[in-house]
């Protein structure tokens, strides 16, 4: 299954309670007045876009009805969608270029951290990549043994140290025997204690010096781990996570489990961090690159205007329908 398909299927929830609820309410009107335009924007609020893109979504409608003379309210749907095309922006790819090249992962704990590292290496050894995964997260005993759990199943090196150890040395020795054993990738947890802003801010502050000193001209990648299903939650942590660390993306998890799926927006307009990985399942290789114009293509699959497309077309050729009845499956590869 390509990611458009899984995409797709992890949206579902969020299409069935947020794209249905405002093609109800432009279904309701026979003319675009403010009360529409007002209506609309209580739904994307309600279904995790958030205040801010909710209101500039809308302002943004408002501009491209006056300008491109829009009289149906039918014909919102598109502008909607060519609003959000444009707030996500073009592709974000993991940038790995170097050999190592770092991931830094952070998060809160119960976020789905352990479980996409253990995913990412999953991944990167189907490559042919060699990884080596360093235990950072040295306060949580559990954190080490989930991690051990993780690469053995893998089959890629880890670099721990005991429990309540210097983070910052862990990451300094993966760095050494990196680079030493001629790895091509280094994953790095990290605590999620964001309660404590200040230790986390000392603790990721001295990692990164680490990183400076030991990946110099390396790429560094630092993805910041979100349960969808948080919602707005998620990009307050976002927030708060951006003012200690250098975010270079967002892995989205649970994203299949929630009605939530507005934060992608969100997050991406509010704070201009760009979703790089997406979580759309429990299999191991339902961790898949963010692909913005599948998303968009997704969050807006309008099934009922393929039924009537179909409808049609069975009704003027009916000897295309057995061509026409046939399920298509449609997928990208990534």
């Amino acid at each position: 299954m390509g990611f458009f398909s899984k995409i797709k299927e992890g949206l579902k929830k969020t299409r069935d309670a947020m794209m249905q609820s405002m093609q109800r309410i432009l279904n309701s009107f026979t003319k675009i007045d403010e009360e529409l335009f007002e209506q609309l924007e209580e739904t994307m609020i309600m279904g995790d876009m958030g205040v801010e893109t909710s209101v500039e979504i809308c302002d943004r409608l408002r501009k491209l009805v006056k300008e491109r003379g829009v009289k149906e309210p039918a014909k919102i749907m598109d502008l909607i969608e060519e609003v959000i095309s444009d707030m996500m922006g073009e592709e974000n790819e993991l940038h790995l270029t170097t050999k190592p090249s770092v991931i830094m992962v952070i998060g809160v704990n119960g976020a789905g951290k352990t479980t996409t590292i253990g995913k990412m290496c999953h991944q990167f050894k189907q490559e042919g990549k060699k990884v080596i995964v360093a235990a950072a997260d040295t306060f949580r005993a559990a954190a080490i043994e989930q991690l051990e759990v993780w690469t053995e199943r893998a089959g890629v090196e880890i670099v721990k140290h005991a429990e309540g150890s210097d983070p910052a040395a862990v990451v300094f020795d993966s760095i050494t025997a990196a680079v030493a054993r001629e790895c091509d990738v280094v994953i790095v947890d990290t605590a999620g204690r964001l309660h404590n802003k200040k230790n986390l801010m000392n603790e990721l502050d001295k990692i990164n010096r680490i990183l400076v000193q030991k990946a110099e001209g390396c790429d560094i990648e630092t993805l910041l781990v979100l349960d969808a299903t948080t919602g707005q939650n998620a990009v307050n942590q976002a927030k708060l996570f951006s003012q200690v660390a250098n975010i270079t993306g967002i892995v989205l998890t649970k994203l299949d489990g929630t009605a939530k799926g507005g934060i992608v927006v969100s997050i991406k307009n509010e704070l201009g961090i760009p979703v790089k990985l997406v979580g759309v399942g429990e299999k191991i290789d339902d961790l898949q690159p963010f692909n913005n114009k599948d998303f968009v293509r997704a969050l807006f699959d309008r099934p009922e205007e393929l039924d009537k497309a179909e409808t049609i077309i069975s009704e003027e050729s009916p000897v295309e329908e057995i061509a026409v009845n046939e399920p298509v499956v449609e997928e990208i590869t990534m």
